[in-house]
């Protein structure tokens, strides 16, 4: 074979690899917004076999009983929840709506004397020109016009719920039926691989969907009393938003503290109160994280915050809003592909392949463990002054064992 058909053999399929790779990057684009829906689906579904496993273990119900009463008595506990929270929860928007003007106004007003007492900027701000309620009007206008016409549709949005609710019935009643066929069209040599990822992707979604309810629920209940003692007007509102924009990390918790605290601000005492309330949402936040996750929680999903607030940036701006509600979840299922296959699989090396679900340990297992010089954040033990990563079961306490010599290429078995 000369040079020129040895580079045709190798020229063709990488051109071939490139334009299809092109072709599926440009076909996801165009449906992104079904496949959010899709991903959507199978959140839904994820928390619906939860709840239909644990009944299950629990009452040894058939899975289609078990799940007929999951799926009635979350439907049951959404209606209900309505009926309770919706009329005060509307009474209490609307009433913030009609004040947010002259809070608006005030909140102008008072930037604005600071700025004055600001050397060369009193000769650039005026007083009453009110250049921050129309830059905030202007912006709500374009945001709210780029928002209905997409989301808000009622028909539109009508559909894409039905649509969700019915992929995420269908995934939780049959789920090996669609884990089957995702094996089966892998090639027969990477089945083991792709048996062991899938099943990795639903620990994993699994672990941050009940994570992410319990926070919801704690930290909407937790705010809410606290701002009512505070006495703070629309306490309930402001309770359930906070719930609602915890599944956004980072940003949702700075939004939820800070908006309360701007609407005491312009009342008398409200530089006091707006300090109490910063200081109640970071008790709140601070204690949803170190006593009630360990508390209820066995298992938690450890992502890199760096990472977490660019997929959260990087969701929002090509999804939407819909894409602030996936990111994280769908960062977790890159980190599990690029962990068990890139690092575990191509690469072969199981050093760096950890879960990416970790068992929450308690404040004495956590003392224990670093007692026994075990580092509980990388699971590493330093006996002997040797370190070696461990990668140990979601399930089990990491094991401490004595260190070992790196091992070389050559030394590591052969994996399919």
């Amino acid at each position: 074979m000369n040079d020129t058909s040895v580079r045709r053999v190798w020229i063709l399929p990488g051109f071939t690899a490139i334009l299809v790779t092109v072709l599926l990057l440009w076909l996801a684009g165009a449906v992104a917004d079904l496949l959010l829906l899709l991903f959507l689906g199978v959140l839904l579904a994820v928390y619906l076999s939860a709840v239909t496993d644990l009944l299950v273990a629990r009452t040894r119900l058939p899975r289609g009983a078990a799940f007929a009463v999951a799926l009635t008595c979350s439907v049951a506990a959404v209606v209900g929840i309505g009926f309770l929270l919706v009329p005060p929860v509307i009474e209490q928007t609307r009433g913030l709506v009609a004040v947010l003007p002259d809070l608006v106004t005030k909140w102008e007003a008072g930037l604005e004397r600071l700025l004055l007492r600001v050397p060369g900027m009193a000769d650039r701000v005026a007083a009453g020109e009110h250049r921050i309620l129309g830059v905030a009007l202007q912006e709500a206008e374009q945001l709210l016009g780029a928002l209905v016409p997409r989301l808000f549709g009622t028909l539109h949005l009508a559909i894409d719920l039905v649509a969700v609710l019915v992929m995420a019935i269908y995934f939780a009643l049959r789920p090996d039926l669609y884990r089957d066929l995702a094996i089966s069209v892998t090639p027969p040599r990477h089945r083991e691989v792709a048996e062991e990822v899938i099943a990795a992707v639903s620990e994993t979604l699994r672990a941050w969907t009940i994570a992410q309810l319990l926070a919801m629920v704690t930290l909407a209940a937790l705010t809410a009393f606290g701002l009512w003692l505070l006495d703070v007007p629309y306490w309930l509102a402001f309770g359930i938003f906070t719930g609602l924009v915890a599944v956004v990390p980072f940003f949702g918790t700075f939004v939820s503290t800070l908006l309360p605290a701007l609407f005491v601000l312009p009342g008398d005492g409200g530089g006091t109160q707006a300090l109490l309330v910063v200081l109640l949402g970071t008790i709140i936040h601070v204690a949803e994280n170190q006593l009630v996750v360990p508390l209820l929680m066995h298992k938690k999903v450890d992502l890199p915050p760096v990472l977490t607030i660019m997929s959260v940036l990087i969701s929002g701006k090509l999804l939407g809003p819909f894409g602030l509600v996936v990111a994280v979840p769908l960062l977790a299922v890159v980190m599990v592909l690029v962990r068990r296959v890139l690092i575990g699989r191509i690469y072969q090396d199981e050093e760096y392949a950890l879960p990416v679900v970790k068992k929450v340990l308690t404040r004495r297992e956590r003392r224990s463990l670093e007692s026994d010089g075990v580092d509980t954040g990388t699971w590493r033990t330093t006996p002997g002054g040797g370190t070696r990563r461990m990668t140990p079961s979601a399930d089990d306490t990491p094991p401490v064992v004595p260190a070992a010599p790196p091992t070389t290429r050559d030394d590591r078995p052969d994996r399919a």
